[in-house]
């Protein structure tokens, strides 16, 4: 990405960011330095909250987002899911990296792990995507 480390810090660290970047969030809300919601429409058009918990580290531009899934519609499907995104210094640009780890639950262990691992990747290409669009 054409952009230095420094710059992309600043946009993925801030979660009222996300609506910029990130695939169908429509808003953030209740954003505090180590927690947020992020409202997004589903693939049928309704709005779906999602609790997350926020770890940074601006010295090793690491953060991660522990989405909050217990006492959830998500918790049908998912034990756990985790992001991580990762930024490196590249010449006068930087290199970004996003991991979405997800524990399935129940039957989709088995019969729907491949569908969801193809949204995942879906959804972390068009995040990529949406950064390259704001920093073009």
């Amino acid at each position: 990405m054409d952009a230095p480390a420094g710059e992309v810090w600043e946009l993925i660290a801030d979660p009222n960011h996300l609506p910029r970047w990130w695939p169908r969030v429509t808003r953030v809300e209740g954003v505090e330095r180590d927690a947020f919601t992020k409202v997004f429409a589903s693939r049928n058009g309704r709005l779906v909250r999602a609790d997350f918990l926020v770890e940074a580290d601006e010295q090793a531009l690491t953060l991660r987002w522990e989405q909050q899934v217990r006492d959830t519609p998500f918790a049908r499907v998912l034990s756990a899911a985790r992001t991580e995104l990762r930024l490196e210094p590249a010449g006068s640009g930087t290199q970004v990296t996003i991991e979405l780890r997800q524990k399935l639950r129940g039957l989709f262990t088995n019969l729907g792990a491949s569908r969801v691992r193809r949204a995942a990747g879906n959804v972390l290409d068009e995040a990529l995507d949406g950064l390259e669009r704001v920093f073009g």
